[in-house]
C-alpha cells in the first residue's frame, strides 16, 4: 500500500492517518457475496470501505469507553460484545458470539500444537535432525515416484 493509500493531508500542513481496509479483500468478500451475474462499481466497493472502516470505528470506541470504565487497559472480546448491544446491533450478537467461541477453540488448538513441541523432550538441534530425516526420507519417496 502506498503512502498515498494510507495518509491524507490535512489542511494545518500535517498529516492524518486515514484507516481503510485492503481493496482486494473487500473485492474478493464482495465477488463471494453477490450473485455471479452482478458486478460491482469501485466508487461502491470505496463507499462500502468507507461504512466498514466507519462501522468498526464506532464499535471500537464504544468499546474503548467500555473498557476505560471498567477500568481496564485492553479492550476484550466482551466489549466489544458490550459496545454491541450498547449501540443497538443486537441482531449481530449472536453470529459474533458464534465467531468468537470458533476463534477460542482455534486458539486452544494451536496452543495445545505449541506446548506439544514444547513438551516433547527434544531440544533444538534433535527436532532439526528429525526433521532433515524426514524431509530426506520424503524426497527420496518422491524421487522413487518419479521414476516409477
Amino acid at each position: 500500500m502506498s503512502m498515498s493509500d494510507r495518509e491524507t493531508t490535512i489542511g494545518n500542513g500535517g498529516v492524518e492517518d486515514e484507516l481503510s481496509l485492503p481493496k482486494a479483500t473487500v473485492t474478493k468478500l464482495i465477488t463471494e457475496m453477490l450473485p455471479s451475474d452482478i458486478a460491482c462499481a469501485k466508487d461502491t466497493r470505496d463507499l462500502l470501505i468507507d461504512c466498514c472502516v466507519e462501522f468498526i470505528h464506532l464499535i471500537a470506541s464504544e468499546a474503548n469507553e467500555i473498557c476505560e470504565k471498567e477500568a481496564k487497559k485492553t479492550i476484550a472480546a466482551e466489549h466489544v460484545i458490550t459496545a454491541l448491544q450498547t449501540l443497538g446491533f443486537e441482531n449481530y450478537l449472536s453470529e459474533v458470539q458464534e465467531v468468537f467461541k470458533e476463534h477460542k477453540k482455534l486458539q486452544k488448538d494451536r496452543d495445545k500444537k505449541s506446548s506439544r513441541l514444547e513438551n516433547s523432550g527434544m531440544t533444538e538441534e534433535e527436532l532439526l535432525k528429525q526433521q532433515e530425516q524426514l524431509f530426506a526420507q520424503s524426497r527420496l519417496k518422491y524421487q522413487a515416484q518419479q521414476q516409477s
